[in-house]
C-alpha cells in the first residue's frame, strides 16, 4: 500500500512531537531528581513563558519560593544563585510543555485547513490535544500538593502525570505507525495478544516506577538481586490498612517494581523466541530485537541506579530507558496487527 504525501507529512509531524515529549519526560525526571519542581509556585501558562528579566524580578520570584514548605524545611538559607539552579530546570520543563503544545496545535490547524488530515484522524488528534491540556493542568495540580505542609508532591499525582505523558506519547506514536506502515500479513492471534500484553506490562512498570520516584523508594534496599539479604522484605505489609502498602510503603513499592521487571525479563525473551519461530514479518522481527535490546539496557540502568542510590545522571537515563522500552513494545505490537 502506497502512502500519500499527506499521510507521511502527518506521520513525521507526530514523530517530531514524540521526540519533544521524550525530551520533556527526561527533563521532568531531572527536575524531580534535583528537587526543582517546586521552585516556581505559580501557574501562568502565558505570562510564565518569560523568566525573571532583572534583579527585581528574581528577588520577587525567590521571595515567593521562600514562603513554601520546601524552602523552610529543606532549603533554609538557600542563596539566590542556588535558587536559580533549581529554577531553570523547572522553567525548562514548563517551557518544553508550552513548546509541545504549540508544535502540536499549530500544524494540526494547518493540516486541517488544508484538508490534509487522513479520514478518521481528526477526532483522534483532537483527543490527543485535549489530553495534553489535561496534562498541563494535572502538572500544576501535582505541584500544588507540595506547596502545602509537606514539601513533596503527592506520589499519586506524580504517577498520574507520568502515566498520561506516556499515554499521549503512545497515541501519537501509534498513529504515526498507522500512517507509515501497512498491516502485516496474517499471523497468530496468540502472538498478537502476547505483544499487547507485554506493552501493557511495560506501561504498568512505568506506573510502578512513578510510585517509586514519588516516595523515593529507590534510596532504600540498595542491593540486588535480594533486598537487604531478603527475597521478600519483612516490612512489606507494615502499614495499616493493608492496601496503603502498595502506594506508600517503600519496601512494597520497590518490591512490586522489581517483580514487574523480573516478569518482563522472562516474558520479553520468550516473546523474542516466539517471533523468530513463527512466520513473522521482517518488521515484527526488528521490533522483537529492539524490545529485547531496550529491555536489556533498561535492566542494566535500573540495577546500576539502585546500587548507586539514585545518582541523577543514571536515574534520568533510567527514565529515558523506560520510554525506549515502551516505544519498542509499541512498535513490536503494531508490527503484528
Amino acid at each position: 500500500m502506497t502512502r500519500t504525501h499527506s499521510e507521511r507529512a502527518v506521520a513525521f509531524w507526530l514523530l517530531t512531537c514524540c521526540a519533544l515529549l521524550f525530551a520533556m519526560v527526561v527533563v521532568g525526571g531531572v527536575t524531580r531528581l534535583t528537587h526543582s519542581g517546586l521552585s516556581i509556585v505559580e501557574w501562568q501558562p502565558i505570562v510564565g513563558a518569560l523568566p525573571p528579566l532583572d534583579d527585581a524580578g528574581w528577588q520577587e520570584t525567590f521571595g515567593k519560593y521562600k514562603q513554601t514548605p520546601e524552602y523552610r524545611l529543606v532549603n533554609p538559607g538557600m542563596s539566590l544563585e542556588g535558587f536559580k539552579s533549581i529554577f531553570w530546570w523547572e522553567y525548562a520543563h514548563r517551557l518544553l510543555g508550552r513548546a509541545i503544545g504549540a508544535a502540536f496545535l499549530l500544524p494540526l490547524l494547518w493540516f486541517a485547513l488544508r484538508r490534509r488530515i487522513p479520514r478518521g484522524l481528526t477526532w483522534k488528534l483532537g483527543g490527543i490535544f485535549a489530553l495534553g491540556a489535561l496534562q498541563g493542568a494535572l502538572g500544576w495540580y501535582m505541584v500544588q500538593s507540595g506547596l502545602v505542609d509537606n514539601p513533596r508532591v503527592s506520589q499519586y499525582r506524580l504517577t498520574a502525570h507520568l502515566g498520561i505523558a506516556f499515554l499521549i506519547y503512545a497515541a501519537m506514536l501509534w498513529i504515526a505507525f498507522d500512517l507509515l506502515f501497512s498491516r502485516a500479513s496474517p499471523i497468530s492471534g496468540v502472538l498478537r495478544r502476547f505483544a499487547f500484553t507485554v506493552a501493557a506490562l511495560v506501561f504498568l512498570m512505568v506506573l510502578s516506577g512513578g510510585l517509586v520516584a514519588g516516595i523515593r523508594a529507590g534510596r532504600v534496599y540498595n542491593t540486588f538481586p535480594l533486598m537487604n539479604g531478603r527475597l521478600v522484605p519483612p516490612e512489606i505489609f507494615s502499614l495499616d490498612p493493608w492496601y496503603l502498602n502498595f502506594f506508600s510503603n517503600m519496601a512494597t513499592v520497590q518490591f512490586d517494581h522489581r517483580l514487574i521487571a523480573w516478569l518482563l525479563a522472562f516474558l520479553v525473551p520468550w516473546f523474542w523466541l516466539r517471533v523468530r519461530r513463527e512466520a513473522a514479518s521482517s518488521r515484527a522481527r526488528l521490533g522483537a530485537h529492539l524490545l529485547l535490546a531496550a529491555l536489556a539496557l533498561q535492566t542494566a540502568l535500573g540495577i546500576a541506579t539502585l546500587l548507586l542510590a539514585v545518582p541523577v545522571p543514571l536515574a534520568a537515563a533510567h527514565q529515558a530507558g523506560a520510554l525506549l522500552v515502551f516505544s519498542a513494545a509499541l512498535f513490536a505490537a503494531h508490527s503484528l496487527r
